[in-house]
């Protein structure tokens, strides 16, 4: 099924019930993703990092300025990346977090995750560096994000990525598989990415 079958513009009689579905299927994965970045923008790590599969490959590659005839492409997986995290990764940051050697955030940076243009692909492929195809019971879901930090009085960013993630359906509800999250940005204008994205 593709991304624009899942809601097409006239259902027969007969796809009513796979259009509910699919509408269905949008606001769940809406809603789980809404909650992430609630959860990250209220410094919930723990229960952030409860929403990743104990396999998760969480990839947020540096973007590289190249020709559009340079067949390199902008992003690889052999170059250097801002996080290239699996699980146990993801757990020593937000332990590091949760700690009061973070001195880079006391006092705490106030966030704000801005999630938009979500967009389901059931049966997609591979798409890319760091974008394998989905396997049984999961999801490749596409969107937009947006972080705004503000720190002490007047130092703000403005960090955007679009995402690629896979979602897998658990016995504990959906959890992400994989993130991909290419930054808008080929050199990083903040001075650091002291958040998740």
């Amino acid at each position: 099924m593709s991304a624009l079958s899942v809601f097409p513009s006239t259902p027969e009689p007969d796809g009513q019930t796979a259009l509910l579905a699919g509408v269905a299927l949008h606001h769940e994965i809406s809603q789980f993703l809404f909650r992430e970045a609630r959860l990250l923008d209220e410094e919930r790590y723990d229960d952030w990092l409860a929403l990743f599969t104990e396999d998760v490959h969480y990839w947020v590659p540096g973007v590289e300025n190249r020709l559009r005839r340079d067949q390199t492409g902008t992003i690889n997986t052999d170059h250097m990346a801002f996080f290239d995290d699996d699980h146990l990764d993801l757990s020593r940051r937000v332990a590091r977090y949760n700690t009061s050697t973070a001195w880079a955030e006391d006092p705490a940076t106030r966030h704000f995750h801005l999630v938009s243009n979500i967009e389901i692909e059931q049966d997609a492929g591979a798409d890319g560096p760091g974008a394998p195809a989905p396997g049984p019971d999961e999801f490749v879901v596409h969107s937009l994000l947006l972080n705004y930090r503000n720190r002490s009085q007047d130092e703000q960013d403005l960090i955007t990525a679009r995402r690629r993630d896979v979602l897998r359906r658990t016995d504990d509800g959906l959890r992400i598989a994989r993130r991909r999250a290419v930054l808008g940005q080929a050199v990083l204008l903040s001075k650091n990415i002291n958040t998740f994205l």
